[in-house]
Formats: structure tokens, sequence, C-alpha cells
């Protein structure tokens, strides 16, 4: 019996180890690129750098866009998340919480639209910010990514919401705590684990957003990360820039592993605790 339980467990590790060295070569070899000369990387791929510089860093950097970029898609990843929180935290509380004729059909409604392709929704999104004249607008875009990612907060929220109990509300209201002070000081601290979850699942989603910038951004100072590494591929094709490509891959890619590394122990906790609900 040991014997086949160690082969088992040797049958499952083989796959995943496979499985995460083709994950992660194309990562290294980005990487190792990233530090080469465009006569190395034409010449010899798969070796390391002859001499590690931030030469490419530097060029993505400064002179094809990128630290602008950079700094636009930081500035609507963590505003279009705050601000997904701030309307989805309240409904999300009214739908599990207080009981109103059409809350259930709300609910569903709310679900419903995850299923709906947001292709759908761009042509109109599009008339609507240019009769209120807000186009090539980062504030806008904000919203705009904020607003689309409302259901499936929603959807998060509610189930967590769920299991916190009730007579915590009640005995706050008999001490004459008000409904907003109930959802603030004691249902928001204790969904926190699903409040984290959804908010990174939405700030690595508006980080990668690529389309809506695309389409509603015009500026190229604007420019979200997104719109600005296709520019740069499209230069790197007809000027052989390779290596300033690998660079600003690197300079889109590394933020996002970082911040899932460290949140990585609140996605699985948040997860499993939606799962169980």
């Amino acid at each position: 019996m040991q014997i086949l339980s160690t082969l088992s467990k040797i049958a499952v590790r083989i796959p995943l180890f496979l499985w995460s060295i083709i994950v992660v070569f194309p990562l290294v070899w980005m990487f190792i690129g990233a530090f080469k000369t465009n006569a190395e990387i034409f010449s010899s791929p798969w070796s390391w750098p002859q001499q590690w510089n931030l030469n490419n860093f530097v060029a993505a950097w400064s002179n094809y866009n990128i630290g602008t970029a950079f700094l636009n898609s930081l500035f609507v990843t963590i505003l279009g998340s705050l601000l997904c929180l701030l309307f989805a935290i309240p409904t999300a509380y009214a739908l599990e919480r207080l009981r109103f004729k059409g809350s259930d059909v709300l609910l569903n409604t709310y679900l419903a639209s995850m299923m709906l392709p947001s292709v759908l929704g761009w042509i109109p999104l599009f008339f609507l910010l240019l009769k209120f004249n807000m186009l090539d607008n980062l504030w806008a875009l904000s919203l705009v990514y904020a607003v689309s990612q409302i259901p499936f907060t929603i959807f998060i929220l509610v189930s967590f919401m769920g299991n916190v109990p009730r007579e915590l509300e009640e005995a706050a209201a008999i001490d004459g705590m008000s409904p907003y002070g109930i959802l603030l000081k004691i249902v928001t601290p204790l969904v926190k684990s699903g409040i984290i979850t959804a908010t990174i699942l939405n700030a690595i989603s508006f980080w990668n957003e690529y389309f809506l910038a695309l389409i509603l951004l015009d500026t190229k100072s604007k420019n979200t990360l997104g719109v600005a590494m296709d520019l740069l591929k499209t230069s790197a094709r007809y000027e052989s820039a390779w290596g300033v490509l690998f660079a600003g891959l690197c300079i889109a890619v590394i933020p996002v592993i970082i911040f899932y590394s460290i949140f990585q122990r609140h996605i699985v906790k948040g997860m499993t605790e939606g799962a169980i609900k």
C-alpha cells in the first residue's frame, strides 16, 4: 500500500511539475532577454547575457512611454478598485440583509449580467461617454472599470455577508448604532477576506485590461500599460527593439506577480470560505 501511495503521488506531481516548467520558462526567457542587446538575442537567444545592464528598461520607460503608461494603469487600477468597493459593499449588504420586494430579482439581474459578453456594451458605452464629454479621461475609465466589476464583487460579498450572524447586528442596533454604522463597523470587518479577494481579482483585471482603454482613450500620454505595450510591440517589429520589448513586458508583469505573491493566502482563504458558503 505504501508503494501504491508513493506511485500515485508521483503520477500526480510529474504532470504538475511539467506544467510549471511550461508556464515559468517563457517568463524566465523574457526576463533574461530584457538584459540582452538585439545582437545577443538573435545570435544566442537561449544563453545568458554577456553583460547585465538596464539599458533596455531605461529605453522602454523613457523612450516608449512605458513609464507614463505604468503610472496611468496604477491610477485607474487603484481608483477603479476603490470605486467598485464603494458601490458594491452597500449594495451587497442591502440585497443580503434588507429584504424588500424585488430584492431577489435585482440580485439575479446582477448575477445574470455577468453572463453577458462585455463587448456588447462597448459601442453604446462609447456614445454615452461621448455625449457627456467623458472620452479620453482616466477618471471616466476608472469609473467604467468599477461599474463593470460590480456584479462580480456583489456575487462574492453577498456570500460572505450571509455568514455574518444577525445577532451581532441586532445587538449593535439595540445599542443605538445606525444602519450605516452597523455596515461599516460590524459587517465590513467581518467580511474582510471577501473584500480582499474581490479587490485583488478586480485589480489584476483592471491592470491587464486593454480593449476599453484602446476604445475610450485617444491621447498618447493617457494610454494605459496594455495599449502602450501594443504600440511597443509594433515598434519592436519594425525597429528591432526586441530587448526593449522584453523589458517592457517585465515592467508590466512583475508588479502583478509580486502583488499576487503577497496576497496569495488571502485569495485562497477567501475562495475557500466562499466555496463553503
